[in-house]
């Protein structure tokens, strides 16, 4: 099968669009967290440099609109072929993401030569399917009665 589309994303909830971070999203918080080596983080910002040069950075995303972009599948394969490393190093720190693949990622509102954006209310994929149990419980309000304790709204400091 071909798919039109492909995004890489974290399992890890963007503040502004409350859906999985994407990768350079990610890239922002290691840096943020001073997560990566010195040679590592040097082949993070050549990576990143390469994409600032060679990707439009769509305008809805500079004004955070709660947007998510995917990669074209065709046209893109320059740059498609920097994502490499980028999960090289994702795999080297051990942080968890997935590749979406998808034909039909909801309603297209900009579109260049390669890459598309999508809002997130338009979405044609289920946000819940990256959460693991116990987020997911939390943010439905579901309660495990065979669970000791399912309340995840106290403070561990307490």
């Amino acid at each position: 099968m071909h798919y039109k589309y492909m995004r890489i994303q974290g399992r890890e909830l963007a503040l502004y669009t409350n859906y999985p971070n994407g990768v350079f999203g990610i890239f922002r918080d290691f840096e943020a967290k001073n997560v990566m080596s010195g040679e590592d983080f040097q082949l993070y910002q050549e990576i990143c440099q390469f994409f600032q040069e060679e990707l439009p950075f769509p305008p809805m995303c500079n004004e955070r609109q709660k947007v998510i972009c995917f990669f074209k599948t065709e046209g893109s394969g320059e740059l498609l072929k920097y994502m490499n490393p980028l999960l090289w190093l994702l795999e080297r720190y051990h942080h968890p993401y997935d590749v979406i693949y998808t034909n039909f990622p909801g309603e297209i509102i900009y579109e260049d030569a390669y890459q598309i954006v999508v809002p997130i209310d338009s979405l044609h994929y289920p946000r819940t399917d990256f959460m693991d149990d116990d987020v997911f419980h939390h943010l439905s309000g579901y309660k495990d009665s065979s669970r000791e304790s399912d309340d995840m709204s106290s403070d561990p400091a307490e």
